[in-house]
């Protein structure tokens, strides 16, 4: 049938020729050691030659049967399963699918029984990745959501026992004769028998139909889930309606969904195109979601420790649905169902699941819903508690894969596909990428810092998770409640409820910093220390009075980590590698080498300032670090087009520290040749930033830190600086000038309208500036000329007499 027309499918009732069959003493029974006997594989050989060359599907079928009877599967390798499949082709099982649904009469078996034949020789071909990829297989793909979501089999089951039971009825109606309605002896008729005769036919259709079902639905996900496992599988789905037929099909309960069908939405929800799936189908997804958390809370205690590794792929990401109060009610029903959990007792296996799930929850609706404050301090004394059970081992001793899973979510060595599956979708959401706002530690000319500190922090599922999530809660609770802060926050805990949460929270960090202390460089490759360090910075962001000498002590180790992430040593094919395939890409943005000396950025803001870690971080040479890592941003920024230029939050902190070092560190600024590559680079880029309104916040950073640099360098024995100091030092002038604006009357000044967007981060940065353009003046006196002519002081002149005129 190779034509496309629609299929026979009817098997040559001609008994296959003696010479075919084989001799009985030819060993056709096989070798029980494995592999073929000569026989079978000149038998095979005859086989094959009529699969390529066989005139109709009667003749196809023929060959697979006689193949089947004399060469068992587990007798043949690989190759030649694949040249029986290649034999055979997907124009025969496409055909019978669609001969099935549209029920053409040209075709002498029923449509039930095509569509379990057509499916049977799908998922065989499905094994093989050539022919799951096949374009003609994946046109099948909505055929096969559509039996998932309303069996054909089942339809046809019932129409015939409707019709049995039609035709029964019209006899009994016309039966009035005395054959049909004999009374026996004791005064009954035949018909309650005749009755019970249909009753029993129609419950062996019931079971047949259950039967086909089963199988059929068995192929289906087969078929599918081969699919999904393509590296374009996911999105090949999604394009053909794969979600809401999910969805629908293990709402409705239908054979192996609840296991099947649920594996295959949790392979598609924890790919790369999640995001995309909840835009696209959110309405079906989230309906699916409160059923699964109606499950879980009336599920028994042991069951529900099954459940929460299920629960975990179906919650969204945070930018879809976040203000739903279907999906607040369901997380509201699950705490509720968990709090009794983690209050009981539970074997280290058991609390691993729980704890992640509370993690993935914590991330959708913040403390809120999570219940009492008691309940949350106990969320967390058994979060730390994990931490270090899995961290504070004997050196040499690494914490298993089980002990990583709870800790970060991520599991290793995963035996099947359902665990393929739970790797997957904890490793994508454990990397959503991290958003640091600056640590700003702006130090004035006398040394006095002032700090301010907005964070936001990563989402880890896992106890790691947790963990930030309470530093979190301790920031809400040290600072008064703003509009500003993360929604969520608890307010009501006592100071001896916070002092509890502090320490235990402090020993849990203690054994972070323990662990990471026993790492090797060749040990940097691996993902459980990203998650460790990068849990370890986001409280050293907050808390360095802690824990000093065990933070000043594991110095080398962290910037170590971080040099050599960023300049793509050893650690580049392992986690940066994994992390660019793992991670979500698109506006959330892929991995960098950047990216972990951007969560340690904001530690290095309180170090610099304090002097035992700052001669540690000089020894270290982290100033040449941080050079190299504002050269690298400021390439990618320079080569991105108007429209996509954004802020880079971790520039600036990078610039708070150099600042840091500027003020305290005089001599090594002069003397360091890392500081001098600084200058070329702020001289390069600060004439290209000043015009940029999007980028106003670095552009006071680049200025600041070049005239802080300017006033510790020498007059240069020429007299007159460099084109680069030139051109550095006029922008500067023009830059600050530009910051006030006297207007047209009289008053007092206003900020211009190309600061006041900024003023809040950048009016500390316009002081300091000002003055140090002073500190320039006096240290290089070829400036002044420059300050002449750029018209700096009739300008300040015009405005303080504007000014006065108005006092």
């Amino acid at each position: 049938m190779a034509d496309g027309t629609e299929a026979t499918a009817v098997v040559s009732d001609d008994p296959p020729k003696p010479e075919e069959q084989g001799d009985s003493d030819g060993g056709l029974d096989g070798d029980p050691e494995g592999g073929l006997t000569d026989a079978q594989t000149e038998l095979l050989e005859k086989c094959l030659h009529s699969l390529k060359h066989a005139k109709n599907d009667s003749h196809t079928l023929a060959a697979l049967l006689l193949i089947t009877r004399v060469c068992p599967a587990n007798q043949l390798d690989k190759s030649t399963l694949k040249r029986i499949f290649e034999a055979v082709g997907l124009n025969l099982p496409a055909r019978l699918l669609v001969t099935a649904v549209k029920g053409a009469d040209t075709s002498s078996l029923p449509p039930h029984e095509l569509l379990s034949l057509g499916m049977a020789l799908l998922a065989a071909l499905s094994t093989d990745p050539d022919m799951a990829s096949h374009p003609q297989l994946l046109a099948t793909i909505p055929i096969l959501l559509g039996i998932l979501v309303d069996s054909p089999v089942r339809q046809h089951q019932q129409v015939q026992a409707g019709n049995v039971e039609a035709d029964h009825e019209k006899q009994s109606a016309g039966s009035v004769g005395a054959e049909n309605n004999h009374v026996d002896a004791e005064g009954r008729t035949d018909s309650r028998n005749e009755g019970d005769d249909h009753s029993e036919a129609r419950r062996e259709s019931t079971r047949q139909s259950s039967k086909l079902d089963e199988a059929l639905f068995a192929d289906c996900y087969q078929v599918l889930t081969a699919v999904c496992m393509l590296p374009k599988g996911p999105d090949q789905l999604l394009s053909r309606g794969a979600i809401p037929a999910l969805c629908q099909a293990v709402q409705q309960n239908q054979y192996f969904s609840r296991d099947k069908g649920l594996a295959l939405l949790c392979c598609l929800l924890s790919s790369t195109i999640k995001d995309k799936i909840w835009s696209k189908h959110s309405a079906q997804l989230l309906s699916l979601l409160v059923d699964l958390s109606k499950d879980f809370c009336q599920a028994r205690d042991e069951d529900r420790l099954d459940k929460c590794a299920e629960l975990v792929h179906f919650l969204p990401p945070l930018e879809v649905n976040a203000e739903s109060e279907e999906l607040k009610g369901a997380v509201v029903c699950v705490w509720a169902a968990l709090r009794p959990m983690l209050q009981s007792k539970l074997t280290p296996r058991q609390i691993g699941p729980v704890l992640v799930l509370s993690a993935c929850l914590l991330d959708l609706f913040g403390w809120e819903p999570v219940g009492p404050p008691k309940f949350c301090c106990l969320l967390v004394n058994r979060a730390c508690v994990e931490v270090r059970m899995g961290l504070e081992e004997p050196p040499g001793h690494n914490p298993s894969p089980e002990m990583q899973h709870t800790l970060t979510g991520f599991l290793n060595d995963l035996p099947n596909f359902y665990f393929f599956v739970v790797f997957y979708v904890f490793f994508t959401l454990w990397f959503l990428p991290l958003i640091i706002y600056p640590s700003r530690l702006v130090l004035v000319p006398h040394g006095r810092a002032r700090h301010k500190l907005t964070l936001t922090f990563s989402l880890i599922p896992g106890c790691y998770r947790i963990m930030e999530a309470a530093i979190e809660q301790a920031c809400c609770q040290a600072v008064p409640l703003t509009d500003a802060q993360p929604q969520g926050c608890i307010t009501t805990l006592t100071l001896q409820q916070s002092r509890q949460v502090l320490g235990v929270l402090e020993e849990a960090f203690s054994a972070q910093i323990y662990h990471l202390q026993q790492v090797e460089p060749s040990g940097y490759a691996d993902p459980f220390i990203f998650a460790t360090f990068r849990c370890l910075c986001s409280w050293l962001a907050e808390e360095t009075s802690c824990l000093k000498e065990e933070v000043t002590r594991l110095l080398p180790f962290l910037i170590g980590y971080s040099r050599s992430h960023l300049q793509g040593e050893r650690s580049e094919q392992g986690v940066s590698d994994w992390m660019s395939s793992m991670s979500v890409s698109g506006e959330r943005g892929a991995w960098t080498r950047k990216d972990a000396l951007r969560y340690l950025l904001p530690a290095l803001c309180h170090l610099s300032a304090e002097e035992g870690p700052r001669k540690v971080l000089l020894t270290l040479d982290t100033q040449a670090l941080l050079v190299d890592f504002l050269s690298k941003c400021w390439t990618l920024l320079r080569g991105r087009s108007k429209t996509s230029l954004t802020r880079d939050p971790s520039m600036e902190t990078a610039c708070s520290v150099l600042l840091n070092l500027a003020v305290t560190e005089p001599e090594r600024v002069r003397e360091d040749p890392s500081f001098k590559a600084l200058e070329d680079l702020l001289s390069e880029a600060l004439p290209v930033l000043v015009h940029k309104p999007c980028l106003q916040v670095i552009g006071a950073n680049f200025c600041t830190l070049g005239l802080m640099i300017g006033r510790l360098r020498p007059a240069p024995a020429s007299g007159s600086g460099e084109p680069s100091q030139r051109r550095f030092f006029s922008t500067a002038l023009r830059f600050l000038r530009s910051a006030l604006d006297a207007g047209s009357s009289p008053g007092p000044l206003q900020v211009s309208s190309s600061w006041e967007e900024s003023w809040d981060e950048t009016a500390e940065l316009w002081r300091l500036g000002v003055q140090a353009l002073g500190g320039c003046v006096r240290a290089q006196p070829w400036i002044t000329v420059l300050v002449r002519e750029e018209g700096w002081l009739k300008h300040v002149a015009a405005m303080l007499a504007q000014c006065c005129c108005n006092t």
